[in-house]
């Protein structure tokens, strides 16, 4: 019988933190490196911002800055916010959250369902100008009698609660092996806790930001200038500026994603991995893809933070009618993923050879699994390709290519695509002359298509 003796909390606020581990498969493909991600919508509120929201809360309360019946002001992108609500709504304080334009209307909804009043500002001003949504929260703490900010942004307890929980907790769950450390900055408190704390158990381990296009960070990183920043989509990471929050000496490198690509990867972790997260995870896990597809080593270790839930952007990333909107989602396109997860068992993968391959064993190969053509790969690389008509012929004309090596025999590599992408674009490939198309998935051929394979598609789509 299980002990259920952990999961008897007194209070809500006993509930954060200890959030699970779990292990991404199907979005890495055949990479064989470990992906693993720390789910923080397990949280009560749903996201990882649950942890400072109660820890900024008693470290104003300890301090005697925060006094019964006041008010707790941020500026926020909606998680740092239901994070305080929560704390606030148990201890008996008020909550005025500002928030930028940007942000989703679940977000707004489920502040005010805490209790919170809630003042959205527009996202498209800068840093200094008196409309921003951090210098609003900072003008309505003056106005305002008995309140505080908290501060996410300059706040110590943001970056040393991660310090306390979330990298004690991920470095005993992975018993010590973790090579890189993958995570958004928005405040930077996550990643400067987390990266302080590895670094200190393992100066080894690699951390890495995954940072949205359009935020500031990755040049301020690699130059100390902050320089031009343009809008994203992307909610609660990247900013415009530098915050006391990100400490840059526990980072060892930032890597920039688009939106497309931010929220394409937060739909398939839904949809391959069962997770419904939010966009930020989908940066973040993108990066995670990168680098465990650059380690290649089933040995290697790579974990990285899913911030918050999906149920949170419902009207926005995870709706394709949004996502068209946008032009994120291309209207009544099929992806290869699509046909290739279609084909019939006896059809899946690729049959393939080297091309030390004899005509011999090439024939033999082709025969046995009903096919007229072979891809030669090498190195996971396309290298050229064999028919089976213009084989035949050079053993007609000479019986001894059947114990040769092909390589002499073998036709121009088969073109290779992404599983991500559209089947209109195989198609163009294969009107060329090309006798079939392969498919590469994290880095790897896992997939080839013939023009057999749309028409029986399509025909069966009908």
């Amino acid at each position: 019988m299980k002990d259920l003796s952990k999961r008897v909390h007194q209070n809500v606020l006993e509930a954060i933190g200890n959030t699970p581990l779990i292990r991404l498969n199907r979005v890495l493909g055949r990479c064989p490196t470990q992906l693993w991600a720390q789910v923080e919508f397990f949280n009560p509120g749903g996201s990882i911002k649950d942890r400072i929201g109660v820890a900024i809360i008693e470290a104003a309360e300890r301090s005697g800055a925060l006094k019964p019946g006041g008010t707790v002001v941020e500026s926020t992108a909606g998680n740092t916010g239901i994070g305080l609500a929560i704390a606030a709504s148990l201890k008996g304080y008020n909550c005025i959250f500002t928030l930028p334009d940007k942000m989703s209307n679940e977000k707004v909804k489920l502040l005010k369902a805490f209790g919170a009043d809630v003042i959205i500002t527009p996202s498209a001003v800068s840093p200094d100008s008196p409309e921003n949504y951090v210098n609003v929260a900072r003008r309505i703490v003056e106005e305002t009698p008995n309140a505080i900010l908290a501060d996410q942004f300059g706040n110590p307890e943001n970056p040393e609660t991660h310090y306390r929980t979330t990298g004690p907790e991920i470095w005993e769950q992975v018993g010590g092996r973790i090579d890189v450390f993958v995570c958004g900055a928005g405040t930077g408190g996550t990643i400067s806790g987390v990266g302080r704390y590895l670094k200190e158990r393992n100066p080894d381990v690699r951390v890495v930001a995954a940072d949205p296009y359009g935020s500031g960070f990755k040049e301020y990183f690699e130059s100390e200038r902050m320089g031009h920043s343009s809008v994203y989509l992307v909610e609660g990471i990247g900013s415009d500026k530098m915050h006391t929050t990100l400490h840059l000496e526990y980072v060892d490198e930032f890597r920039n994603v688009s939106d497309r690509d931010s929220f394409l990867t937060a739909r398939r972790l839904t949809r391959e991995e069962g997770l419904l997260v939010g966009g930020s995870s989908g940066t973040i896990v993108h990066v995670a893809l990168q680098l465990a597809q650059e380690l290649n080593d089933e040995k290697r270790v790579v974990v990285c933070i899913l911030p918050d839930s999906g149920e949170r952007y419902l009207s926005k990333f995870h709706s394709d009618e949004w996502m068209r909107e946008k032009r994120m989602l291309e209207t009544d396109k099929v992806l290869v993923q699509v046909l290739l997860d279609n084909k019939p068992p006896s059809f899946a993968g690729v049959i393939s050879a080297e091309g030390t391959i004899t005509g011999r064993e090439a024939l033999d190969l082709m025969n046995k699994h009903n096919i007229s053509q072979l891809p030669l790969i090498e190195k996971g690389e396309s290298v050229g390709s064999l028919k089976e008509g213009r084989l035949m012929n050079a053993v007609l004309k000479d019986s001894s290519v059947l114990d040769a090596p092909v390589k002499p025999s073998m036709a121009n590599p088969f073109p290779v695509v992404s599983y991500q992408d559209t089947l209109e674009h195989v198609t163009r490939l294969l009107t060329r002359g090309n006798g079939a198309v392969l498919a590469r998935r994290a880095g790897r051929i896992v997939g080839i298509v013939t023009r057999y394979d749309i028409i029986h598609f399509l025909t069966q789509r009908q």
